[in-house]
């Protein structure tokens, strides 16, 4: 079996990983789509959502209509980006933001609700991942909770294998156009100090190639 080495700075970078992963992510406050509910309406408690996110298959929402319990639900959005709730049957949630999806159920249930009063509360982001693959400790996907660098990712995942080409590690990334690009990630450098702005924040759906 292959060795794996761990430098004392990844170390240390793993053990900040873990407190940055614990810690509340950068954003807004997530209070049911930027609605206030009136006097006597708890809504649960949500996570703290990224200034950039839009609800993705596999994140958890908590959908409640203040005047009807009974058509309020938890709900999994499913892969085809749709969730099912009491007498709206399938509504797509994927591609909106809390706020467009609340105002979206509002609409749409207004036929069976006199002056519907919706939120929609995300629970839990699953749908924001970067993907590691190649010569690491522990690949697979991995969420992004909150920003999040190249090297505290690769710290997360367990460090880099001792007899990994880690002057050649790259990020795909699909750009804003729909065309994947290659970034180079040198981690030998960044681990010394040097050209540190390959250390780039990932985003959600890159995937690093570590050979």
């Amino acid at each position: 079996m292959m060795k794996i080495k761990l430098t004392t700075l990844t170390l240390a970078l793993a053990a900040i990983t873990t407190v940055h992963a614990q810690q509340a992510p950068a954003g807004a406050p997530n209070n049911g789509g930027g609605v206030k509910p009136p006097a006597g309406v708890n809504l649960p408690a949500g996570v703290v959502t990224p200034p950039d996110y839009v609800i993705g298959a596999e994140d958890v929402l908590s959908i409640v209509f203040w005047k009807d319990k009974d058509m309020s639900s938890d709900v999994t959005v499913r892969p085809d980006g749709q969730i099912t709730l009491p007498l709206l049957n399938d509504v797509r949630a994927a591609g909106l933001t809390p706020q467009q999806l609340r105002e979206k159920l509002t609409a749409a249930s207004a036929k069976y609700v006199a002056e519907p009063n919706v939120s929609a509360v995300v629970k839990a982001i699953n749908s924001r991942k970067v993907h590691i693959i190649g010569m690491v400790s522990k690949p697979g996907p991995y969420p992004l909770t909150g920003p999040t660098t190249v090297l505290q990712i690769l710290a997360t995942a367990g460090g880099v294998h001792e007899f990994a080409k880690s002057k050649e590690i790259k990020i795909l990334r699909t750009d804003e156009k729909g065309v994947q690009v290659a970034l180079k990630f040198n981690y030998k450098d960044v681990m010394k100090g040097k050209n540190l702005k390959q250390n780039i924040e990932l985003k959600p759906g890159d995937t690093i190639i570590v050979p």
